[in-house]
C-alpha cells in the first residue's frame, strides 16, 4: 500500500526539524509507520538536487540487494524511501558518507525502527539523525497555526491552557475513532474507514513483518493483535496473551517487540524516578493510533460500549502526547504510575530536569474528588519532582482543583491538546 497525496493537505510540524537536520548531518532518517505521510513529506523536501528512489519498486530493491555499493556510488545525494526493505544499503551509505561528509546527502525513510537493530545503530553512529513521523496529530488535522511550543512545553513553563475549539461528546468520539492516518481521514464514511484499516493491517502482516523479522506462524498475528487490542491501557501479561493464541510468553513478547518496531504500539514503562520500592514494574501496552484500535476492538456504539471508549480515549491522549513530543522544544519521557496500593496515574511526563506532570484521562463531562487520588499520591511520593497534576476530561472549561504540596491540580478539556490558548 503506497502513501498517497492525501497527506499533502496537512501541515507537518516536524518539517522544520527535518530541514535543520539536513543542514548539518550527512544522513537523516525519517522513521514511522506506513501511511503516516513520510513519502509526501520527503518528496516535498527532496527538491531538484536529490534523486528519489523507493525500495517498494522491485527493480530498485533488487539493485539495492545485489549491488548496494554500486547503487550508492551512482548517487551524489538522494531520497531513499522504505530503507528497511534493504537494510544492507545502510552499510554502503556509511562508506559513502565517510568519504564525503557533506550534510544532507541522504534523506531516508523507514517504516520500521531500524535503530532497534544494534548493528545498524552502531554503523551510523555520529553520521545519522533519526526523527519520527507518526500519524497526524489533531492540531495538524485542524491546521492550527504552528507554534514552537507544544501543550507540554507550555505546562512545564507554568502556563495554563484553555480550549479555543472544544470538541465534546459525539464530536470527541468522532475524533477518537477517526485516528490520525491521512488515508483513513480522507474517507467520510465510518464503514469505509474500517475497510481501509483492516486492509492496512493485513498488508503489514503479509509484507512488512517479513522485512524485519522471521515469524513462523503468520496466521497467529491477527489473533494476537486483537488480543492486544483488548488489553490496551492495561499491564502486559505475556503468559495470558500467549495463552489466548496458543504461543508461549517469550513468543508473545517477541511479537509485541516487532509491533513496536513497526510503530503500531508501545510498551509504556512505569515512572520510577525516585527508585520507589512499592511501584509496579510491569509495562503497560498502548496503541499509537486510536482509529486502528477502534477497528480492532470493533467499536461502533459509544453508549453501549462505554468501557471500550475509555480505553480508546486513553489511547487517543497517549498518541497525541507522543506525537507532540516528536517536535517539542523540550525533551520529555512518557511513563505511567502505579503502586502496590493500587494508586494509578494514566500518564507521567518527565522533562530533562526530572520534573514531572501527572495526567489522568476521564471519559466524562464532570470530575469528582476521587479522580484526584492518583495524582495526590504521586505528588506525595515525589514531592521534589511533582510540578502539576492535570485531569483531562470531556468538558469545555479549565478549572483549578486545589493544590497538593503547593503544586497545582487542574481540570482541563481534552480539546486543549488540539486547540488552546494560554490563560
Amino acid at each position: 500500500m503506497l502513501e498517497t497525496e492525501a497527506t499533502s493537505i496537512y501541515p507537518r510540524y516536524i518539517q522544520s526539524r527535518v530541514t535543520a537536520a539536513l543542514a548539518d548531518t550527512p544522513v537523516v532518517l525519517l522513521s514511522g509507520p506506513r501511511q503516516a505521510g513520510k513519502t509526501t513529506l520527503v518528496r516535498q523536501l527532496a527538491g531538484s538536487k536529490r534523486r528519489y528512489l523507493t525500495l517498494d519498486d522491485e527493480l530498485t530493491r533488487l539493485a539495492a540487494q545485489e549491488d548496494p555499493v554500486g547503487l550508492i556510488r551512482s548517487l551524489d545525494s538522494a531520497v531513499i524511501d522504505e530503507i528497511q526493505r534493504a537494510p544492507n544499503l545502510l552499510l554502503a551509505i556509511k562508506k559513502a558518507v565517510d568519504e564525503d561528509r557533506r550534510p544532507g546527502r541522504f534523506l531516508l525513510t523507514g517504516s520500521a525502527n531500524l535503530m532497534a537493530l544494534p548493528s545498524i545503530a552502531d554503523s551510523l553512529a555520529g553520521r545519522m539523525e533519526t526523527l519520527v513521523l507518526l500519524p497526524l496529530a489533531q492540531c495538524e488535522i485542524t491546521a492550527n497555526p504552528e507554534s514552537s511550543l507544544t501543550w507540554l512545553d507550555i505546562l512545564f513553563a507554568d502556563g495554563i491552557l484553555a480550549a479555543t475549539q472544544p470538541a465534546v461528546g459525539d464530536a470527541l468520539v468522532d475524533k477518537v475513532i477517526r485516528g490520525g492516518y491521512p488515508e483513513a481521514l480522507s474517507r467520510e464514511d465510518n464503514r469505509r474507514r474500517k475497510t481501509w484499516a483492516k486492509q492496512y493491517i493485513d498488508s503489514l502482516i503479509l509484507r512488512d513483518i517479513k522485512d524485519i523479522a522471521s515469524i513462523d506462524k503468520l496466521d497467529q498475528v491477527p489473533r494476537l493483535m486483537r488480543a492486544l487490542a483488548q488489553t490496551a491501557g492495561q499491564l502486559c501479561n505475556y503468559s495470558q496473551l500467549g495463552g489466548q493464541v496458543g504461543i508461549d510468553h517469550k513468543t508473545a513478547s517477541k511479537y509485541i517487540a516487532i509491533f513496536e518496531q513497526m510503530y503500531l504500539m508501545q510498551r509504556l514503562q512505569p515512572w520510577s524516578g525516585n527508585r520507589l520500592s512499592r511501584l509496579v514494574k510491569t509495562p503497560k501496552l498502548q496503541f499509537n493510533d486510536s482509529g486502528l484500535l477502534s477497528v480492532l476492538l470493533d467499536f461502533s456504539d459509544p453508549m453501549r460500549q462505554r468501557n471500550l471508549f475509555g480505553q480508546l480515549l486513553e489511547s487517543y491522549v497517549f498518541a497525541e502526547l507522543r506525537k507532540q513530543i516528536t517536535w517539542s522544544e523540550g525533551e520529555y519521557g512518557l511513563f505511567y504510575y502505579r503502586d502496590k496500593d493500587q494508586y494509578e496515574v494514566d500518564f507521567v511526563v518527565e522533562n530533562a530536569s526530572g520534573e514531572i506532570i501527572g495526567i489522568e484521562v476521564k471519559a466524562a463531562a464532570s470530575v469528582s474528588l476521587s479522580d484526584l487520588a492518583g495524582l495526590k499520591r504521586l505528588a506525595s511520593v515525589a514531592p521534589q519532582n511533582f510540578k502539576a497534576g492535570i485531569i483531562l476530561y470531556d468538558g469545555t472549561e479549565t478549572l483549578p482543583l486545589g493544590r497538593v504540596n503547593d503544586r497545582p491540580l487542574w481540570a482541563m478539556p481534552i480539546a486543549t491538546l488540539t486547540s488552546s490558548r494560554k490563560m
